[in-house]
C-alpha cells in the first residue's frame, strides 16, 4: 500500500478538518499526518478569535477535540514555521504539505488619521481578550466614547466586549488579566458604523440578538436609518436571515433609548447605518478625538452612495473591524493584494508563472480569504484534499519519511514542542483553575507557562 506522509501547518479548524477528512475518506493509501502549530495549544481561531461569551463555540471545540483524541494525528505545538521547521525540512520528510494558517492581521484602512494614538485593529483587541500569548497583557480602556468601524460579526464581538460589564464575563473562560482590565474600563458609549443600511449588514441574527441581551446597556438606533428603499424591502421579504435582523432592529426602535432619548442604562451601544468613515480627527497630542463620516444613501442595488453630508462624533478610541488579512510564509507564494496563498482549488500556484507548485496546498482562510463561517471550512478542506489524493504522481519523494525524524530534528534544534498529551495537561490545568470559581476554565496566557505546563516541567 502506498504511504502518504502529510504535513499540515496550522492546527485550527481548517487544518484539523483537512486531516480528519483525509483519514476518513482515503483507503488506498497508508496515511500519516503531522500537524504543526506555532501556538502551544490547538484550535486556532476557535480558541483565540472568538469572544469568550459564545457558548456555541464549545460545541465546535468538542468536535475538534474528538478528532485529535482519536490518536491518529500527531500534533507539534509551539513550532514556528520558517525558523523551527522550514519548507525544505518538510520536503525531506513528507510527500506534501497543506498550509492552514488562517488570517491573523487586520485589513488596512485608508482614511486620514486612521493611525492616530488610540486607533486599534480589531484583531489585536480580539487577541487580547481571548488571552493570546503573543500580545501584551494590558489593554488601554480609558476612553469613554469609542467607535467601531464595520458591520460584520467581528465588529459586533468587539462592540459587545467593549460595552459588556466585566463581572458578567466571570461565567466564561475569560483570562484573569482580561477581566481585571475590563473591570477598570471607562467606556460609556460604543458607536458602531456601517456604510450601508440595516438590510445589508454582514453579521448574523444571533450575534445581533446577543447585543440586546447585555445587562445595563441601552441599544440606540436611529429612525432615519430605516427609510428602506425597494431593494432593502425585497431583501427583507426574500431572505429569512435579513428578515430576522430587521425584526430585532425594529424591536429596538420601540425602546425608550431610540435616538438616544430616555435610556436609563449606564452604558449605551449606538448602531449607525448609512455612515461612511472619511477621517479620524486628532487632538494636539495626536490622539483620536473624533470620527468624521459621510452620510450615505441606497443606490437602488443594495449598495450605498455618498450624499456629501458630513457628520462628526466625538470619540477617544477607534476600533477597525473591516476584515482580516493573511500573512506571508517563508518560501511559500503569497498574494500581497488579497492576503492569501495563490491557489487553484487549494493547489498552490507560483506567483510569477501561475503554474502549480508540486506538493504544496492550502485550505481555510489563507486559501480563500477571511469569508464564511467556521462550517464552510469543511467543504473547503474537501476540495483541497481531493487534489492532494489525485496528485500522487507529483508528490515529493522524501529522503527520510520516518515518523521518528521530526521529533529528532526538533530536539536537535532545541525546540520545546508540545504534543497532544501536553495539550491534555494544559486543558486539565485550565479547568482546575476555573473550578474553585465554578467556571468552565481560566485560560493560561503567558506562552512560557503554557509550554511549561504542557511539557510537565
Amino acid at each position: 500500500m502506498t504511504k502518504l506522509r502529510l504535513a499540515i501547518v496550522g492546527a485550527g479548524p481548517a487544518g484539523i478538518y483537512a486531516a480528519d477528512i483525509l483519514l476518513k475518506a482515503e483507503r488506498r493509501f497508508d496515511v500519516s499526518i503531522d500537524l504543526f502549530e506555532h501556538l502551544p495549544a490547538p484550535y486556532g481561531l476557535v480558541r483565540y478569535g472568538v469572544a469568550p461569551d459564545h457558548p456555541r463555540i464549545k460545541g465546535i471545540i468538542t468536535a475538534l477535540r474528538d478528532v485529535l483524541d482519536r490518536g491518529d494525528i500527531r500534533i507539534f505545538g509551539n513550532v514556528h514555521f520558517g525558523t523551527d521547521i522550514t519548507l525544505d525540512d518538510l520536503k525531506k520528510h513528507y510527500n506534501a504539505v497543506i498550509f492552514a494558517t488562517g488570517a491573523r492581521r487586520d485589513t488596512g484602512m485608508d482614511i486620514p488619521g486612521v493611525d492616530a494614538i488610540g486607533s486599534y485593529g480589531a484583531a489585536d483587541y480580539v487577541s487580547w481578550f481571548d488571552g493570546h500569548p503573543d500580545v501584551p497583557r494590558e489593554w488601554p480602556l480609558d476612553a469613554r466614547s469609542v467607535a467601531v468601524i464595520g458591520n460584520g460579526n467581528v465588529a459586533l464581538d468587539v462592540s459587545r466586549m467593549l460595552a459588556k460589564h466585566a463581572e458578567d464575563l466571570l461565567v466564561t473562560e475569560v483570562p484573569a488579566n482580561v477581566h481585571e482590565g475590563l473591570a477598570q474600563s471607562a467606556v460609556t458609549d460604543v458607536h458602531v458604523f456601517g456604510r450601508r443600511g440595516p438590510a445589508q449588514v454582514k453579521f448574523t441574527p444571533l450575534e445581533l440578538r446577543e447585543l440586546g441581551e447585555l445587562r445595563d446597556v441601552d441599544m440606540v438606533v436611529y429612525d432615519e436609518d430605516f427609510d428602506y428603499d425597494e431593494a432593502s424591502r425585497d431583501a427583507i421579504a426574500s431572505n429569512k436571515q435579513v428578515m430576522v435582523i430587521d425584526r430585532v432592529l425594529q424591536s429596538w426602535r420601540k425602546r425608550d433609548s431610540v435616538n438616544n432619548a430616555g435610556g436609563s442604562a449606564s452604558r449605551r451601544l449606538h448602531l449607525h447605518f448609512w455612515a461612511r468613515p472619511v477621517e479620524v480627527r486628532t487632538d494636539d497630542s495626536g490622539r483620536v478625538a473624533a470620527l468624521v463620516y459621510e452620510r450615505t444613501r441606497p443606490d437602488g442595488n443594495g449598495g450605498a452612495v455618498g450624499t456629501g453630508e458630513l457628520r462628526e462624533v466625538p470619540i477617544q478610541a477607534l476600533y477597525r473591524a473591516v476584515g482580516y488579512f493573511g500573512s506571508p510564509l517563508p518560501g511559500v507564494p503569497f498574494d500581497k493584494r488579497h492576503g492569501v496563498i495563490p491557489n487553484r482549488e487549494g493547489q498552490v500556484l507560483s506567483k510569477d508563472s501561475n503554474q502549480r507548485v508540486p506538493g504544496v496546498y492550502a485550505t481555510g482562510w489563507i486559501k480563500r480569504g477571511p469569508v464564511g463561517l467556521i462550517g464552510h471550512t469543511k467543504s473547503d478542506a474537501m476540495e483541497t484534499i481531493r487534489h492532494v489524493i489525485n496528485d500522487q504522481g507529483s508528490w515529493w519523494q522524501p529522503e527520510d519519511p520516518s515518523e521518528a525524524a521530526i521529533p529528532a530534528l526538533l530536539a536537535e534544534r532545541g525546540v520545546r514542542w508540545t504534543d497532544l498529551n501536553g495539550w491534555h495537561r494544559l486543558d486539565a490545568h485550565e479547568i482546575a483553575l476555573g473550578a474553585p470559581e465554578d467556571r468552565a476554565r481560566i485560560k493560561v496566557v503567558p506562552r512560557e507557562d503554557m509550554v511549561r505546563i504542557s511539557r510537565g516541567e
